[in-house]
């Protein structure tokens, strides 16, 4: 039991670090073809930051463990709602823009009622759903990229990687990903393991320790642009890496690998899945994004019931 744990560690670590050195070389890279700034963020930076949640998910989809894959779209949304916008919400509450969230907070609903109809009414998900959601993907990324070209914003030049050798970019990208799908790798067999020894459905541990370990890179930015004092963190982002989490994590394993929707639980004589937790990041991103749409700003007591709603939903999650 030990052995696994350690590994699983392991591979939370390689996953972050993978991440890190892949975006470092994937922006630099992107640097010396000059393109925008914006474009960087919005593209390279974006997928890469997405890449340990896609590599966990493609490969539990494809060695057979889809409730892994499932439930860590699902947990990495509610995580990165109800847990990491929630500490930023909950510390420092304060204005945002209601015109800049409209367009994300439209296709992320979009997606998430594509993600219904497989649930509730296919059972399934299959490569055509897969293939609508990756198409969703790509109409947000032409949205998104389109809207920042219309609205350029100053750049800010890096030295550290404008000055990043040619050599060292590709030192960067090849250990980056390879560190990523090593990481991804270790996570699943091990996750999946623990699971076995605890009794626990595989789903619960993705739904909670998967979900947050693809997400801790998340969660580690959120808390240093905390203690460096920008409270203007943007609530666009976190929308925009749960529209990621649906329609490119879940459009990607599902187009390589269909699945049924997994049970691990029941709850009144229904699956667990369908009662509890999709309604769940439904509720919670309505809870994140309605007010911030109707009154323009967020507040500490919505980001307390954020995080109140998250930690019963893990207690929840272990006493199925």
């Amino acid at each position: 039991m030990l052995v696994p744990v350690l590994l699983f560690a392991v591979g939370l670590v390689c996953l972050i670090k993978g991440g890190d050195w892949f975006v470092d070389g994937a922006s630099a890279l992107a640097r010396k073809f000059h393109l925008p700034e914006l474009l960087i963020g919005a593209t390279v930076v974006s997928i890469g930051t997405t890449l340990p949640e896609v590599m966990v998910s493609t490969m539990s989809a494809l060695s057979g463990h889809g409730e892994i894959a499932y439930g860590n779209a699902i947990g990495s949304v509610i995580c990165n709602a109800a847990l990491i916008a929630a500490i930023t919400i909950a510390v420092r509450p304060g204005p945002v823009d209601p015109k800049t969230l409209k367009k994300p907070v439209a296709f992320f609903f979009v997606a998430a009622a594509i993600y219904c109809v497989a649930a509730y009414f296919l059972g399934f998900f299959s490569r055509t759903v897969g293939l609508i959601m990756l198409t969703v993907f790509v109409i947000y990324m032409v949205v998104t990229v389109r809207d920042m070209k219309n609205s350029p914003q100053p750049q800010q030049e890096d030295e550290e990687e404008e000055q990043m050798s040619n050599a060292k970019m590709l030192v960067f990208l090849i250990l980056g990903a390879a560190l990523i799908a090593v990481g991804a790798r270790l996570l699943v067999d091990n996750g999946t393991k623990i699971a076995q020894a605890l009794g626990v459905p595989e789903s619960v541990i993705a739904l909670t320790f998967v979900a947050l370990g693809t997400s801790l890179p998340e969660l580690v930015t959120a808390i240093t642009s905390l203690i460096k004092g920008h409270s203007d963190l943007s609530l666009g982002n976190i929308i925009g890496a749960n529209i990621f989490n649906l329609v490119l994590v879940s459009g990607v394993s599902v187009t390589l690998a269909p699945f049924a929707v997994p049970q691990s639980a029941v709850i009144a004589g229904h699956n667990a899945s369908l009662v509890l937790e999709i309604p769940l990041m439904i509720l919670i991103m309505l809870i994140l994004t309605v007010p911030a749409l109707v009154k323009g700003k967020l507040t500490r007591p919505q980001g307390i019931l954020m995080l109140c709603i998250y930690a019963a939903f893990c207690v929840v999650q272990f006493t199925l």
